[in-house]
């Protein structure tokens, strides 16, 4: 489906916060603006027309500017009541309002954000670690040993986060270079992982490792071959074939 095809009951349901998006073309197709307008109505008309001049921008963008803007008319914070709305956009909002807050502990950060990374909807998932990201990127150290605990978690979402936050590449993101230098650093979440039973984490875990394969291919060989020898699953077996995908297709060039 393109945006275009989208019916305008729908749409408008979607620009007044009044629905929550199904595809990836609805989330794309929503009106930031509008959107905006209909949340915050007393949020001003200099801030709406920011936001209406950033339409033409990547939705990763526009995600961070309308939080900014948020932030900057409601310093005493929104999260809260964003982080529970009907429109998966607004949630997603609320995770780069937790991004927009100074002087947070990363601790405190990862907690703040941590029922937005366990969100039923797949796009506020992907906006929470996508926001949390640069701080993780700035210490790294500290958001290993967090998220090493993220990986045993109960839910599949939170694991897969643990997973997802740290890619070496990731999608829509900066890489992290410490990791593509030393993927090794990442054993500590990675590990938990290797025999994970959800399909969604192990994609995750698959798609890490075919990463770090691009900069480190011996090392990916190496761990790939350690656990499946280790783990005669299923689960790692099906982790290990995504991971070593391009190792595979250089082979075959």
């Amino acid at each position: 489906m393109r945006v275009a095809d989208i019916p305008s009951e729908r749409l408008n349901l979607l620009n007044s916060g009044q629905a929550e998006s199904t595809t990836l073309t609805e989330c794309l197709a929503v009106d930031f603006a509008a959107l905006m307008r209909a949340t915050f109505p007393g949020i001003g008309q200099e801030r709406l027309s920011a936001m209406q001049a950033a339409s033409g921008a990547g939705i990763t963008r526009r995600m961070a500017l309308a939080a900014k803007l948020i932030h900057d008319a409601y310093p005493q914070g929104m999260v809260a009541a964003l982080r529970e709305h009907k429109s998966d956009t607004l949630r997603g909002w609320a995770c780069y309002l937790i991004a927009e807050q100074e002087d947070m502990p990363l601790r405190t950060r990862l907690m703040s954000m941590r029922c937005l990374a366990d969100d039923a909807h797949f796009g506020v998932r992907e906006w929470a670690w996508l926001a949390v990201r640069p701080y993780i990127a700035a210490d790294l150290d500290d958001a290993i040993s967090e998220l090493s605990v993220w990986a045993l978690d109960p839910s599949e979402r939170i694991r897969r986060f643990a997973s997802e936050a740290i890619r070496p590449r990731g999608v829509w993101c900066a890489h992290l270079t410490p990791l593509r230098q030393h993927p090794e650093q990442a054993l500590p979440v990675l590990e938990p992982l290797r025999a994970d039973p959800a399909v969604y984490v192990q994609d995750s875990v698959g798609n890490w490792l075919n990463d770090a394969s691009k900069d480190q291919p011996g090392w990916v060989q190496s761990l790939c071959d350690r656990w499946q020898q280790e783990n005669g699953t299923p689960a790692t077996a099906r982790i290990c074939k995504r991971a070593l995908r391009s190792i595979a297709k250089k082979k075959q060039t």
